[in-house]
């Protein structure tokens, strides 16, 4: 088993971010600290593991966001983003 057999898009990481964010964070652009591109987060390769999520950037593969779910909260580590841009609903 290789990387692409465990690879998803952003949006099977929604369930984990929407306890988190009260809305839909997958429209949500994450500027990449690594290439500077910007991408929808549910566009995102995603990693699922028993103790969280890896949110990689499709183009250099850097980890732009990871999230784990502990029995007193949840840890939300955003360092390989550099903006995580929000859109005012209408």
């Amino acid at each position: 088993m290789d990387d692409a057999d465990l690879r998803l898009d952003g949006n099977a990481a929604a369930g984990l971010l929407a306890e988190v964010f009260t809305f839909d964070v997958t429209g949500a652009q994450a500027v990449c600290n690594g290439c500077g591109n910007v991408y929808p987060v549910g566009t995102l390769a995603t990693y699922g593991h028993t103790m969280g999520m890896i949110l990689r950037c499709p183009g250099c593969d850097t980890a732009l966001i990871r999230m784990t779910h502990v029995r007193s909260g949840y840890y939300l580590d955003l360092r390989g983003t550099s903006v995580l841009y929000i859109a005012a609903s209408a």
